[in-house]
């Protein structure tokens, strides 16, 4: 008879950022262990709240599916002798198999004969298995780890208890001196011990005892309550996705209640107020007409019970906070950006890299030339922001609120009188802050940022920080894909390689030591990213590394040459034109003497001189249309060559016994071959097979 299983994890309030995760891994692992074990069920649900996670399987089979299965032994000529007889090779197969050798049969593989024999495995009882919910819980990963008194476990916060239920059975099994039972908890204050009688139970179990323990369910009624309290206030309260989704996994059984502070307070930027609510406080600011109220929208865990003593609590907390944020406001104004320049000249960046004041030198040297290379008109704003780019990372300011560097150096920027275009750049030298987040807006912010992050880049892996794994303490990934977002972005026409050449010689100007490898590892650091945002644009592996395995060059252009290539291998017109170039670059190894000019005199067939003549009336127009950016024009032109190639290669012995002979006809090849390469590596593309 079918049963339910329940497995949960009491932990101490796990941290919010960890929980979806950590629920999803809970839920993937037990899935692929079903299917492993052959173990039947209707169904599998997930659960999370701070201080559990847990599976809910339903109609669990009694057993595994038994199963019939081929087992593959040795090669017949190993399991037989010369006289026809099974070999101890062969009997010990079977032996292993649980048959003998009257069960063998033998099968063909890829030309080889090799004995078989089918064996039977009968499904064990699914309780027995059970107890393997160990290693599931145990191999969860969280992104920071702890132990905690004498155990030898690594977990993101100890675990308290162990609920595994196989129907109304504890299944058996033992964690951290854990050890599984019935029991579980309901709300930390407003409940206690609770006694599973059945998994079905459990949800309801739990909402009866003040948790709510699926994390949807949990979301849903936050946005109920901010719904509620929108139309009876009659206000607005913009809600963050992030934040909400923070907030549901903070909380149990939430309970949203609206506070507010002084007015006084809404001298001080927005992004302080709103920094100080949702990113400190996790509380929801609250609008009307567009324009910030000096109130907040807060969730409490738990029930509405003495909410108005929370509330007063809760608004201590802000005052407190948002009148040093005050302080720190009007004393960073009575300063200026130059005595917060001096004070950078004692910070240090990195310990190999010096302080922020040689980094931001470093950082104008790039931005100046960037600028210059690219014809940019606004030079004069590039130099200036380049030069205070981080002026307010000693403001009292961002001491306190780290999150806001960039966007008070620009609310400081323009408060001293800079230009527009100057402030604005400070604050957008810091974009994207996520892999895929919003990118500047303004030139001279495109340029700054770039110029900042391939200082950071190619200075921290130059000096042998590079990531690995899931370490990036210095987000290098991050910032190498907003490198090439903003590249793609503005459409500007500056390649990776001399971006990477130039930053490297501006870090040895500045008398830092460069490893040997540091082009080459940036250029693979590079291409690895690039790969990663063009297989975000559907663009397959094998196209990818076709274009940019030799040069990575001008990423948009990168990204279009693949698009244009990824046509092309769908289309059945184009298979003559890929067999033909394909056919040219598979000798292009051949080529011993990549200087030797091609010899009309040489000219053994109409074909040679077809060919040649054809690559040479094409390669004006060929550098013309990748120099204009006409990819697709650039490629046709290629393609138009495929009837002189084929009729090249049918009438003509490329390598001939005639040594001059067969160097000029390597000589053609070559020629075709270095404008087919100034493309794409199409021997690289796992071409389609056309019927």
């Amino acid at each position: 008879m079918a049963q339910d299983v329940l497995i949960e994890i009491g932990l101490e309030e796990l941290p919010a950022r960890f929980i979806d995760d950590a629920e999803a891994q809970f839920l993937d692992k037990t899935i692929k262990w079903l299917d492993e074990q052959r173990i039947s069920y209707a169904s599998a649900i997930s659960f999370s709240t701070p201080r559990r996670l847990a599976v809910l399987i339903e109609e669990v089979a009694e057993s595994q599916a038994s199963i019939e299965e081929e087992a593959k032994g040795p090669a017949l000529k190993i399991a037989k002798d010369g006289q026809d007889n099974w070999t101890k090779a062969a009997e010990g197969f079977t032996r292993g198999q649980g048959k003998t050798t009257d069960d063998i049969y033998i099968k063909e593989v890829k030309g080889t004969s090799y004995i078989y024999v089918k064996k039977y495995i009968e499904g064990k009882s699914v309780q027995s298995l059970l107890p393997e919910f160990k290693d599931i819980i145990e191999s969860i990963t969280f992104g920071k780890n702890m132990r905690w008194a004498n155990e030898t476990l690594r977990y993101a916060r100890p675990i308290r208890w162990l609920a595994a239920l196989y129907g109304n059975e504890v299944i058996p099994f033992e964690i951290a001196h854990v050890k599984t039972s019935n029991f579980t908890y309901g709300h930390r204050f407003l409940s206690g011990k609770l006694t599973i009688d059945e998994p079905k139970q459990y949800e309801q179990l739990l909402n009866d005892n003040y948790v709510i323990a699926d994390a949807k369910k949990r979301e849903a009624k936050i946005v109920k309550q901010l719904g509620a309290l929108q139309e009876k206030n009659e206000f607005q309260i913009p809600v963050d996705k992030d934040l909400l989704n923070e907030v549901r996994n903070l909380v149990e059984y939430p309970t949203a209640f609206v506070g507010s502070f002084s007015t006084s307070f809404l001298a001080l930027p927005n992004e302080v107020l709103i920094t100080s609510m949702a990113e400190h406080q996790r509380y929801f600011p609250v609008e009307q007409g567009g324009e910030l109220l000096p109130k907040f929208v807060g969730v409490r865990n738990g029930d509405d019970y003495e909410l108005e003593t929370v509330i007063r609590g809760n608004e201590k907390v802000l005052r407190a906070r948002l009148a040093d944020a005050e302080f720190f406001f009007e004393e960073d104004k009575k300063l200026s950006i130059d005595f917060f320049q001096e004070k950078l000249t004692r910070v240090i960046f990195q310990e190999k890299l010096g302080t922020y004041t040689e980094k931001v030198n470093r950082v104008k040297t790039i931005a100046k030339h960037l600028a210059e290379e690219l014809s940019l008109k606004e030079l004069k704003e590039v130099v200036r922001a380049a030069e205070i780019s981080k002026f307010d990372l000693m403001t009292n300011m961002v001491n306190e609120f780290t999150e806001l560097q960039g966007v008070m150096g620009e609310k400081y920027a323009t408060y001293f009188g800079e230009a527009k275009e100057v402030s604005q750049a400070i604050r957008e030298h810091y974009l994207p802050k996520q892999s895929h987040g919003e990118l500047p807006a303004t030139t001279v912010g495109a340029v700054l940022s770039i110029a900042d992050k391939i200082d950071t880049i190619a200075g921290c892996i130059s000096v042998g920080l590079i990531p690995s794994g899931s370490q990036d303490p210095y987000g290098l990934r991050r910032q190498a894909m907003g490198i090439l977002r903003i590249l793609k972005d503005q459409n500007w026409d500056l390649t990776i390689e001399s971006l990477i050449e130039y930053t490297l010689s501006v870090l040895e100007n500045a008398g830092l030591t460069i490893n040997a490898s540091s082009n080459d590892d940036l250029l693979a650091f590079f291409a690895s990213r690039a790969e990663y945002l063009m297989r975000e644009e559907n663009i397959e592996t094998d196209i990818i590394h076709a274009v940019v395995d030799n040069q990575l060059g001008i990423f948009h252009v990168a990204v279009e040459k693949a698009h244009v290539l990824a046509e092309k291998k769908a289309d059945d017109h184009f298979k003559t034109s890929q067999e033909a170039l394909v056919r040219v670059l598979n000798l292009e190894n051949k080529v011993e003497d990549t200087d030797y000019k091609v010899n009309p005199n040489l000219f053994q067939t109409e074909s040679e001189k077809e060919l040649h003549e054809s690559v040479a009336a094409v390669k004006s127009t060929y550098a013309e249309y990748l120099e204009a950016q006409k990819s697709e024009e650039a490629l046709q032109l290629l393609a138009d060559l495929a009837g002189d190639i084929h009729a090249f290669f049918d009438h003509n012995m490329i390598m001939d016994d005639n040594e001059e002979v067969r160097k000029n006809r390597l000589s053609i090849i070559h020629e075709l071959s270095v404008l087919i390469l100034q493309y794409a590596d199409l021997r690289k593309i796992a071409w389609k097979q056309h019927a």
